[in-house]
């Protein structure tokens, strides 16, 4: 369906111009956003392999395990649904420490292992409690160090890249509350009206 909408954007867009004249200025657009977006990513990647980097030091140094342990407790409060050692509890703590340094992109593939091991448990098509919930966190995102956006916010030439961080962690913050919050508030409805997964 999102497929079907952006199509529908481009070729409206296209249809647009060419029927006002405008022709030139998409075709100038098109091919200075492609250059653009070509810098952009290429100097993200510099720094996500940097951060990448760091996340395997600090992942064989301990830390990201040290973290999953300080976690532990309180993901297993929000994901009762679980069970003690089950391998999502890793994947999920895994995704949540990488969500936390700014790297969606170390986040992604972990997020996509644990919603495989909860469909697992789960043992249906429905998305489970647990998987619902899963979801909530991983958009809101709690993050303490926006990396990527820190990397834009250089390659723009800001006087001060850094500046959002207290920013970021406050309004992630209230994001993620806001996002269990309301969680578990419908898990609650629902529980109520007789449906709970």
């Amino acid at each position: 369906m999102v497929n079907l909408i952006w199509v529908f954007l481009a070729v409206s867009g296209i249809c647009y111009a060419a029927f006002n004249g405008t022709m030139d200025k998409v075709n100038e657009a098109i091919f200075l956003t492609i250059e653009e977006s070509v810098m952009i990513t290429l100097s993200l990647a510099g720094v996500l392999v940097f951060w990448l980097g760091l996340m395997k030091i600090a992942e064989e140094a301990g830390l990201l395990s040290g973290l999953a342990k300080l976690f532990k407790p309180i993901v297993k409060r929000i994901f009762p649904d679980i069970p003690e050692n089950d391998p999502a509890l890793g994947y999920i703590l895994s995704n949540m420490t990488a969500n936390m340094f700014g790297l969606g992109n170390a986040a992604t593939p972990m997020g996509l292992k644990a919603m495989k091991e909860m469909k697992r448990l789960s043992g249906s098509d429905k998305a489970s409690r647990s998987m619902i919930t899963f979801l909530a966190i991983n958009t809101s995102s709690l993050t303490l160090i926006p990396t990527t956006v820190i990397a834009i916010r250089m390659k723009y030439g800001s006087v001060d890249p850094t500046s959002i961080v207290a920013a970021t962690i406050f309004a992630t913050t209230i994001s993620t509350i806001a996002a269990l919050i309301i969680d578990r508030y419908f898990y609650y409805l629902r529980k109520k009206a007789g449906r709970a997964l």
